[in-house]
């Protein structure tokens, strides 16, 4: 039941978050344009999973709860593939495939790095 809370609280966490970067993000570059928002929560999101994920790698003492709280819940509730989708979709709906191949390729590509550089980090601090 504490693997649940767990994910539970962790995932309202993640999800708050994404709306309150959403909500920087949207003066930024309007979702119309570019899902910038959507693009950088993924990317960042990528980039701190990895990192958590050598943290518990190379860290005695953290628990279950805590790693599914991070990971799961927060990393969960954070990132959005299914916005991602849905914005590329829509992005080739409005005739603009070219746009929506751009945030295929650069949404994929940027979260893969920001995996490898999450990794490295967290190599060079654990």
């Amino acid at each position: 039941m504490l693997n649940v809370i767990s994910v539970g609280l962790g995932g309202a966490l993640g999800a708050a978050g994404r709306y309150g970067v959403g909500m920087l993000c949207k003066n930024v570059a309007p979702a119309a344009v570019f899902p910038a928002a959507t693009l950088f929560v993924n990317v960042s999101g990528a980039f701190l999973i990895a990192l958590a994920s050598v943290c518990f790698q190379k860290t005695d003492g953290m628990g279950t709860a805590l790693q599914l709280f991070i990971m799961t819940g927060v990393m969960g509730g954070f990132t959005t593939f299914s916005s991602f989708s849905l914005e590329t979709m829509e992005l080739a709906a409005g005739g603009r495939m070219t746009m929506a191949a751009v945030n295929v390729i650069v949404s994929v590509g940027a979260c893969l790095a920001g995996i490898w550089l999450g990794k490295c980090v967290g190599e060079g601090l654990f």
